[in-house]
């Protein structure tokens, strides 16, 4: 479990192509200070458990279900990820429930920067969009957010919802520098699926993106 405060930005320091999946190398001297084989570590949003690990990079294998429905297929060297390791029991949660659990991409819109922070339009699959209500919580790129406003559907365009982006998110996170078209994981809040479950909807079928290592553990 996470809680969508981002640790620190790390960088990919290498991609390795191996067939139906990828192997990253990625620079994060802070959560590989304590990481250890088959421990978790959220690579914007998206668990991903740990390969390899040495002072400061760690390797983790991405596979087929996580580069079809998240955007860490589009890595290259040398592009910043926001990196959280796992939440200890006893910490303050400071975010909301995250998974780690990716429920599919968006798209930056567009960025109006007002003098103190920004608010971020991104557009979304309308089958995430019911999950969002405003000032509840989505997780952008591994990153809690609260949602400002929600818009359906309309005039042949599809929903999207706005965040604000206080400094501290723009500084610390690679929100800061991303562009209207980027694309970006989101994982809605697991408890909208858990009532939509309880009413009789449809949230127990939709598989998400966490990976399990060799030896088939989730992480």
């Amino acid at each position: 479990m996470f809680t969508g405060l981002v640790e620190e930005k790390g960088a990919i320091t290498a991609v390795e192509d191996l067939g139906d999946s990828v192997r990253l190398t990625i620079r994060g001297p802070l959560v590989t200070s304590d990481a250890g084989h088959g421990d978790s570590i959220a690579v914007n949003g998206c668990c991903l458990t740990v390969m390899t690990q040495d002072a400061d990079t760690f390797g983790a294998d991405v596979m087929k279900e996580s580069l079809d429905k998240t955007s860490l297929g589009d890595l290259a060297v040398g592009d910043e990820v926001n990196l959280e390791r796992a939440t200890q029991a006893g910490a303050r949660l400071g975010g909301h429930i995250v998974q780690g659990h990716v429920d599919g991409t968006g798209e930056i819109i567009d960025r109006t920067p007002s003098e103190h922070w920004e608010i971020v339009r991104i557009a979304l699959p309308s089958e995430l969009a019911k999950y969002l209500v405003d000032k509840g919580s989505i997780t952008v790129d591994g990153t809690s957010l609260t949602v400002v406003e929600v818009v359906d559907a309309v005039d042949g365009h599809g929903p999207w919802f706005s965040v604000s982006l206080i400094p501290t998110t723009l500084a610390d996170t690679t929100l800061g520098s991303k562009a209207p078209g980027d694309r970006v994981n989101l994982e809605v809040d697991i408890l909208a699926k858990y009532v939509e479950r309880l009413l009789g909807g449809s949230a127990a079928g939709q598989a998400s993106a966490c990976e399990q290592d060799s030896e088939g553990a989730a992480s």
